[in-house]
């Protein structure tokens, strides 16, 4: 069933006869009625209409990220642990990702603070800077130290941690921003 059809499907179950209402016929949805002669119970073996785009949720199995969240949504739902939160925000992929490869200390310097700056201003939660290992510098990683560096004095990071495997692995770095 596709998407197409879960919504005629929906626009037939919605629908409302044309015309004037039948008062002593019986029509699909007041059979049941009829037959038994009690007014408001439902036909014994009924089935249950069930929403075609809840159906379809479900066929498809589509998760509700509101669900996983709770707090961001007004409480609205049982508050999570701060243990629960971050371990979220481990798992979570970063929301913005910077390259550093080819730049100089300075420049690197330079595109971080914008790009922290910009992910703070934006609301992100958790960023990514890919630094590379270090492998072809003269004297080591002069990059993954600049990151190191500009992490410690930065007002604004937080967590941070090294590797992140579809982006680099050792030469990534993550940060939770506060």
């Amino acid at each position: 069933m596709d998407f197409g059809d879960i919504l005629n499907q929906w626009d037939n179950q919605t629908a409302r006869p044309q015309g004037k209402k039948s008062a002593g016929r019986a029509s699909p949805g007041n059979q049941g009625r009829a037959a038994e002669g009690q007014k408001g119970a439902a036909p014994q073996g009924a089935l249950r209409k069930v929403h075609p785009l809840t159906e379809w949720l479900v066929k498809n199995d589509v998760y509700d990220k509101d669900a996983e969240e709770p707090e961001l949504h007004g409480g609205r739902a049982a508050a999570v642990s701060a243990g629960e939160k971050r371990r979220r925000l481990l798992l979570r992929k970063p929301d913005a990702v910077i390259d550093l490869h080819g730049l100089t200390r300075d420049e690197a310097w330079a595109a971080l603070d914008t790009f922290f700056q910009n992910g703070k201003r934006q609301g992100f939660l958790k960023l990514a800077i890919i630094h590379g290992k270090g492998n072809h510098s003269q004297g080591g990683a002069v990059l993954k130290h600049t990151v190191r560096e500009f992490i410690e004095r930065c007002p604004f990071a937080g967590e941070s941690g090294i590797g992140d495997a579809p982006l680099g692995g050792s030469g990534t770095t993550w940060v939770l921003l506060k």
